[in-house]
């Protein structure tokens, strides 16, 4: 009967159940004894799951103007996907107070769908006085985990929620080859309590490379001096092997990046870079700058791990705050009811 009934799920689940098939060795454990189950195509099956629903990520620049944050961005997803690319003449102005703009595009590569949101923060650090400058960014931060918690808590809440928090925000340092300004640390010290941060030197080509590495170490410095937790953080290595390879970026960080949109010929090649009278920067050479470190790590080994700590760590943080202050209402009155909350209660809350 047993044996019967091996052959009726063999046929069953029929060419699925054969791919990537191997041997069965005679020492295995007994549930692979009697041949190979399929466990396996779980994995084939998030795949394709995976693939019909498309994938989100949402990313924020923050620097001075002028430091090739719309160029870097361009230059990370290989199109026109800054707010500037897309902007009329008459937005092209430094605005008199931060603003905050989001702009979205749908990227496919591969059969790969991914609504890419990229924001952006003209304004920031262009003030005369740019005292707590990073006020209204951590608003809108703490605005877009709010939204998510009320579609949670709705009643009839949608099958998938659309997720508009911020992931990774990619703060610009102009390569001045000094220090850390008191903006630049006072950004960060707040802002890496409720998102992922990692910083670049922007514009890399117009330091040495003596400079450029003295630069880095005294960032670093600065960095742990004033206790700010950039991405990597060392506290979310899930084990050994995490740690490993962590340990090799967060002792690169932050990158000294070049970005550029323009295709020059070098060694019969047509490749991104900025050409100079001396000669051409390649963008994508790590040994003319960084820029392949950032891109590898935003897009092709920890962007699922970047999404990942928004949600189970500052998401989850915002969250667990939010329901405990609805617990401790003086009045008896709920904070936070299934059909949302006030809008002066969501802008007010700070990590």
């Amino acid at each position: 009967r047993s044996q019967k009934a091996v052959s009726i799920i063999t046929s069953f689940y029929g060419n699925m159940a054969d791919v990537g098939k191997t041997p069965v060795a005679r020492n295995e454990k007994a549930s692979s004894e009697f041949g190979y189950v399929g466990i396996d195509a779980i994995l084939e099956q998030m795949r394709r799951k995976a693939m019909k629903q498309g994938f989100e990520f949402n990313i924020m620049v923050v620097g001075q103007s002028g430091l090739g944050k719309s160029t870097l961005t361009n230059t990370l997803f290989k199109s026109k996907v800054s707010r500037r690319s897309v902007m009329t003449t008459e937005e092209e102005r430094i605005p008199k107070t931060i603003e905050i703009k989001s702009i979205s595009h749908v990227i496919e590569e591969k059969g790969v769908r991914m609504k890419l949101t990229v924001i952006d923060t003209p304004g920031f650090g262009d003030q005369i006085n740019n005292e707590n400058c990073w006020q209204p960014i951590m608003k809108f931060i703490n605005a877009q985990y709010e939204q998510y918690l009320q579609e949670e808590i709705n009643i009839d809440r949608k099958k998938r929620i659309s997720d508009s928090r911020v992931h990774c925000c990619i703060y610009f340092i102009p390569p001045t080859g000094h220090c850390l300004r008191p903006i630049d640390i006072e950004f960060m010290r707040h802002l890496s309590k409720v998102v992922n941060i990692v910083p670049v030197i922007s514009k890399a080509d117009t330091l040495t490379l003596e400079e450029r590495d003295f630069f880095k170490q005294k960032i670093r410095e600065d960095l742990r001096a004033n206790e700010i937790d950039i991405y990597p953080q060392k506290e979310f290595d899930e084990d050994a092997e995490d740690r490993m390879i962590n340990e090799k970026i967060r002792a690169m960080i932050p990158f000294a990046v070049v970005g550029s949109d323009q295709e020059y010929q070098v060694n019969g090649k047509r490749l991104l870079g900025r050409k100079t009278r001396w000669g051409t920067v390649e963008v994508e050479n790590t040994t003319h700058c960084e820029f392949a470190y950032l891109r590898d790590l935003l897009i092709r080994t920890h962007m699922q791990n970047i999404k990942d700590i928004t949600s189970s760590i500052y998401y989850e943080m915002y969250r667990v705050r939010r329901l405990n202050e609805n617990n401790t209402k003086p009045n008896g009155q709920p904070a936070i009811h299934a059909n949302g909350v006030p809008e002066h209660e969501v802008l007010s809350h700070e990590m």
